[in-house]
């Protein structure tokens, strides 16, 4: 009979018979700064690129300079900072996958909404890694990875040793930040933010409805760096086959039609590229995503049951586990009573949330709210389970958390059909079971990811475990202010060409009138000329809600009574070309398909047929399906970023220098793009703030004209090619790792 080896016993970093500063006041309060500041930039950049990059790397390097600039730090230190700054990351990450989905159903973004259920989640997560920590972290040692949690040890263990990488991450910060005060149009504006070429060629007028576009910012560069040049360049194509292939089809097809096409409320032929992408691209976007998301969550489902069969045999091994262990600083976990009493809270807090906060038009029983609780409980040991094992294996980055999401959406509204329970108002209640197991599922990835950093250097459990609950509350308040700011600091409102005729007593299905519109004057702004004019009296007008409706595309508009018509289409901050959330696109198109069934279909199953046309061509159909979403403008720019880095792999080939997965984490260039994302990020909410306070006191900022000399497309392609550069340069440029 074969005998299993002993396992050699680890040794991490810090033995635990040492005791260094660790959960300091110092290290929480500038952990709770980069997670407020991460978390808003995370929110910024996913609504805006559907993308999310690990902050951790980018967290420690800062930690490790700025701890060290107030007398010397402990590597344990550090390591709280990230572990709690971390946390704002991945709430962030969570959020912006479902939540914005209540956009799209036709609500508002409740700022107390927001705060309870990234509250929720966030320390669901948090809870249900505690007992799988022992068998995920120290009993797989050898087995699970977790690639990012390996590559930030590495980082504070450099640190610790007297290198330093902070320049490389505040050179992209300061360039990063310079630029966009320039670029961005809400700040000083210098020159174009988004270089547009719209082809129409010859006498046919070929390619007209088509546009080729970037927004020449620094996240989008950064994120391509990062991301690489295969999933920049498949991006790209789904943005190449909806902007320059389907886009001028449409033209070509309806621009001699006499009446609007649904779900058009504009002539064809009067349609902006942007018109024709939300109206018609955007549906089948969605139908595309929703499709290869259903794929995504099919082909893991082996990885997701084995990793659930896995998880729960380790917590019966973990209940088995002999108490002497318990003994050593690195092996304490928070006790079982805060896990099993943390949950009942929870049950009991969210019982209360949606029992005398509802959703509108969602009220059910008390018994139902509280199997409501359960379920959310369920889901989330569940997905917390598979998640902590699966990033694991391939890292948080690849962690199939939106196939867990429409899992628990399917199921969810599965139950609610069942019941009888079809209204709107219902899909925003499975959206927000959804959304709570959505971010338990994102923070608990990457809650293992720290504490596999802390188990390599040898961290306390139960003071990281503290420090991500602490990171948890701080973030929320920041995630919820961004998501809203967001959304109304980005919205437009245009006057439609051909106003719509309505008799407010028989309003088509699925449009409602929610009453008077509530805002004094509104900025309506005129696409083709980009110039904006005032309404003074908005409150004249009347605020239609158009859901699944076959006459108005989903939306908000506003009707004026005195003509009986709608004047006035509202786009929303979340959803338009500049902040597109296509995971929240997603996540609203599973709930009307399964709840109200009341779907542009033509459009949606012609991004189901792209998908399949894709996934025969053996193409991983997901990241294409994003890319035929989002805006040209998006994918072009982080394509250029995918395109530097293929550059510098190249270049380092020519060389010789052969790089490790954990080195490329840490390498200049990964360092650099970071800095350029959170220049982008925080840069770019500042512009979004000046834009809502110009609109709450009427006073505007100084800015330079649209006639300045520099007001070129040409201009805004010759500064972000130097950005470019910048980027190429210092991530050829080697680390000096010896200060």
């Amino acid at each position: 009979m074969a005998t299993t080896p002993n396992r050699p016993t680890f040794q991490p970093f810090v033995a635990a018979s040492e005791s260094r500063p660790e959960l300091t006041a110092r290290a929480l309060l500038l952990g709770a700064l980069f997670g407020v500041l991460f978390g808003a930039v995370t929110v910024y950049v996913g609504l805006r690129a559907g993308l999310t990059v690990a902050a951790s790397i980018p967290i420690s390097v800062l930690s490790i300079s700025i701890l060290r600039a107030f007398g010397r730090a402990s590597i344990l230190e550090n390591n709280i900072v990230q572990t709690t700054g971390n946390a704002g990351q991945s709430i962030a990450s969570g959020v912006i996958f479902t939540l914005p989905a209540l956009i799209f159903l036709g609500f508002d973004l409740e700022s107390t909404r927001i705060f309870a259920l990234a509250l929720f989640g966030g320390w669901l997560g948090v809870l249900f890694m505690i007992p799988l920590r022992r068998q995920l972290i120290v009993e797989e040692h050898g087995t699970l990875t977790y690639p990012e949690g390996t590559a930030c040890a590495d980082v504070l263990m450099a640190g610790e040793r007297g290198g330093s990488f902070a320049s490389r991450v505040f050179l992209g910060l300061g360039l990063g930040a310079i630029y966009t005060l320039f670029q961005n149009e809400n700040l000083f504006g210098l020159f174009p933010s988004t270089p547009n070429y719209s082809p129409d060629l010859g006498e046919q007028h070929l390619l007209r409805g088509g546009a080729i576009r970037a927004d020449v910012t620094p996240e989008y560069l950064g994120v391509g760096y990062i991301i690489g040049m295969r999933v920049a360049a498949v991006m790209l194509a789904g943005g190449v086959f909806s902007w320059l292939v389907l886009m001028p089809a449409i033209y070509f097809f309806g621009s001699h039609l006499t009446t609007p096409l649904y779900p058009g409320t504009t002539l064809i032929r009067d349609m902006s590229p942007s018109q024709l992408w939300s109206t018609y691209v955007r549906p089948m976007g969605a139908g595309a995503v929703a499709c290869s998301g259903l794929i995504t969550l099919l082909r893991t489902a082996p990885t997701i049951l084995g990793a659930l069969t896995e998880g729960i045999k380790s917590i019966g091994k973990k209940t088995g586990q002999a108490s002497e262990t318990r003994s050593e600083r690195t092996e304490r976990d928070l006790p079982w009573s805060v896990v099993l009493g943390g949950s009942v809270l929870l049950v009991v807090l969210l019982w209360v949330f949606l029992q005398f906060k509802p959703v509108p038009g969602a009220q059910v029983g008390a018994f139902a709210n509280l199997a409501a609780a359960l379920l959310v409980v369920l889901f989330g040991f569940l997905f917390v389970t598979v998640s902590a094992r699966i990033v694991g294996i391939v890292g948080s980055s690849a962690s199939p958390v939106s196939g867990m999401t429409i899992a628990t959406l399917m199921a969810t509204a599965a139950i609610f059909l069942v019941r009888g329970w079809t209204a709107p108002a219902f899909g925003a209640l499975a959206i927000t079971i959804g959304g709570i197991v959505c971010i338990a599922a994102a923070n608990a990835g990457d809650t293992a990811q720290d504490l596999k950093t802390g188990y390599l250097i040898g961290a306390t459990p139960w003071k990281q475990q503290l420090a991500i609950m602490i990171g948890v509350i701080v973030s929320v308040l920041s995630i919820g202010i961004t998501l809203n700011a967001m959304n109304k600091g980005l919205e437009s409102f245009q006057r439609i060409p051909t106003p719509i005729a309505l008799s407010l007593t028989q309003l088509p299905d699925g449009v409602q009138n929610q009453g008077s519109f509530t805002r004094d004057r509104v900025s309506l702004t005129d696409t083709s000329s980009a110039t904006h004019t005032e309404i003074a009296n908005a409150r004249q007008y009347l605020l239609l809600n158009a859901i699944g409706s076959s006459t108005l595309a989903d939306g908000k508009y506003l009707y004026n009574p005195a003509t009986g018509k709608i004047e006035i289409q509202w786009t929303q901050g979340i959803g338009s070309e500049k902040a597109a959330a296509p995971q929240g696109r997603l996540m609203a198109t599973v709930i009307n398909g399964i709840l109200s069934r009341k779907l542009p279909w033509s459009l949606v199953l012609l991004g189901v047929a792209l998908v399949i046309m894709v996934e025969l061509l053996g193409i991983r159909s997901l990241t294409l399906a994003v890319g035929a979403y989002l805006s040209i403008g998006t994918t072009l720019a982080i394509f250029v970023g995918g395109v530097m880095r293929w550059m510098v792999d190249r270049a380092a080939e020519k060389e010789g220098i052969q790089q490790t997965e954990t080195e490329s984490e840490i390498s200049s260039g990964s360092l650099y793009a970071s800095g350029l994302i959170a220049a982008g990020g925080i840069v770019g909410l500042l512009g979004v703030a000046i834009k809502l306070y110009e609109a709450a006191t009427e006073r505007t900022i100084p800015r330079f004209s649209d006639h300045n000399p520099l007001h070129h497309d040409w201009v805004s392609v010759l500064m972000f090619a130097a950005l470019a550069f910048s980027l190429y340069y210092f991530a050829r440029k080697p680390l000096d790792s010896s200060k």
